[in-house]
């Protein structure tokens, strides 16, 4: 549990005391579920890369590149939007577990079936639409132990989301620095085939991690299982997010801001690189230095956020990773001050996940954590592709400095809402366990208190 002291109205630092719900201090459940988590997501990470290449490369066809990655984004979101009871209800260990192994199956099923020349296309997309269904449940049960691991390691809440942002973070690293030096060297088939067993490695690496955890079995239900109790459960957790300003402001405001993150990797990076950088290579250090700055600020906040306020840092963070680099973009023509802001911007990104999944976790009670944290994911995933859409369009339409300048107006003002509506102020106050565990649980919730 972390308690809060605030020294004023408005300070930034803030002194965090840690206090032992478990008996001992016990730290490896906590690093055996980051080291899980690390290799489950580096194999996410090889699965999108190693198939489109795949797909590319056995088809010649970059629609039918799009389509598969069609296939595998919906699902996800999909099975975000309507997981949650089912987390609750199976477990969050035995969630997670089947998630890793059912997507170790689908991945390595890719190659195997083209060996036995018998893969057919409409063959691999329904196996990435499995591995998509599967993926958001297991990294959604995962996520949600979060909490207790941190209250047994005896680690501030905050180190712990920032260690736990990390771990996510070197991993997409690692996973874009090898896969396309892997992919040279063995060939997609083969690197699908690595991909499958590092969720076979992920699986048991969880379930060893979280043996004995009482919140990470199924939850006793008084009510048996049923649609009708499914249905009530999910809505459960859509009207706690919709009845809390915080959370709800967070996912509005994540919603805006991802779709334009989408329109910004997805085209509009691209399109300068191509036309005013040195195209692929530039394009590939510009992200470079921004996951390595990002994966840099994440870590650090872990050490430090625990003692500083989350409301200013989130704010400043939140500006100053917004509209500068379209800015810089659209009136800059050479490498060096854009992988600079980049770099400025990573930093400050880094801060950003951690700090929201700590309010979010704060927030909710134990006994609907899944749920919530099921709907803010599927909220702020509904409009992601959408993104790269509008911005394609917009820049066929009006042009590339037009479209730039939209798009980082449009983010500019979706970072101001910190700063305008009072109820984001309330970060600093998640804190209290009263508001976790009593007063927030939605009429007629029948979930057993753990």
């Amino acid at each position: 549990m972390t308690c809060f002291v605030h020294g004023g109205r408005f300070p930034l630092w803030e002194t965090t005391v840690v206090s032992e719900d478990f008996g001992t201090v016990d730290r490896r459940p906590l690093a055996t579920v980051l080291a899980a988590n690390l290799v489950s997501i580096t194999g996410n990470c090889l699965t999108y890369m190693g198939v489109p290449w795949f797909v590319l490369q056995s088809t010649g066809s970059a629609a039918k590149a799009g389509i598969v990655a069609f296939c595998t984004l919906l699902p996800a979101v999909l099975a975000a939007l309507v997981t949650g009871p089912v987390i609750d209800r199976m477990g969050r260990r035995r969630v997670s577990v089947v998630s890793d192994l059912a997507c170790g199956a689908a991945v390595a099923a890719i190659p195997l079936l083209q060996f036995a020349g018998i893969l057919q296309f409409w063959m691999l997309c329904v196996l990435m639409a499995m591995t998509g269904l599967f993926r958001a449940p297991g990294e959604t049960a995962r996520g949600v132990l979060l909490p207790t691991l941190a209250a047994r390691a005896g680690m501030p809440l905050t180190r712990a989301a920032g260690l736990y942002d990390g771990a996510a973070r070197c991993a997409a690293l690692t996973a874009s620095a090898l896969g396309g030096v892997l992919i040279a060297v063995l060939g997609a088939e083969n690197v699908l085939l690595v991909d499958a067993a590092t969720f076979a490695v992920a699986a048991p690496l969880f379930a060893f991690g979280v043996r004995g955890l009482p919140e990470a079995r199924a939850q006793q239900r008084a009510e048996p299982a049923s649609l009708r109790a499914y249905r009530r459960e999910l809505a459960e957790g859509y009207r706690f997010v919709a009845a809390t300003p915080l959370l709800l402001g967070l996912c509005l405001m994540t919603l805006v801001t991802r779709g334009l993150d989408q329109g910004w990797s997805a085209v509009l990076l691209p399109v300068h690189a191509r036309e005013e950088l040195d195209g692929a290579v530039d394009l590939g250090l510009v992200n470079a230095a921004f996951g390595v700055c990002a994966l840099t600020g994440a870590l650090v906040y872990g050490a430090v956020g625990s003692r500083l306020r989350r409301w200013p840092v989130f704010t400043i963070a939140f500006l100053i990773g917004g509209l500068p680099r379209f800015v810089v973009a659209a009136f800059t023509d050479t490498f060096t001050p854009l992988a600079v802001i980049m770099a400025v911007e990573g930093l400050a990104f880094g801060v950003l996940n951690p700090i929201m999944a700590t309010v979010t976790y704060e927030t909710a009670p134990e006994e609907l954590r899944s749920r919530v944290l099921s709907a803010t994911t599927a909220s702020v995933q509904l409009v992601t592709p959408l993104g790269g859409l509008a911005a394609g369009f917009l820049v066929d339409s009006v042009g590339l400095l037009s479209s730039l300048l939209a798009f980082g107006g449009a983010y500019l003002l979706a970072t101001l809402c910190p700063v305008i509506f009072p109820a984001w102020k309330q970060m600093d106050s998640t804190g209290s366990s009263q508001d976790r565990t009593e007063g927030s649980l939605p009429q007629g919730s029948e979930a057993k208190r753990m």
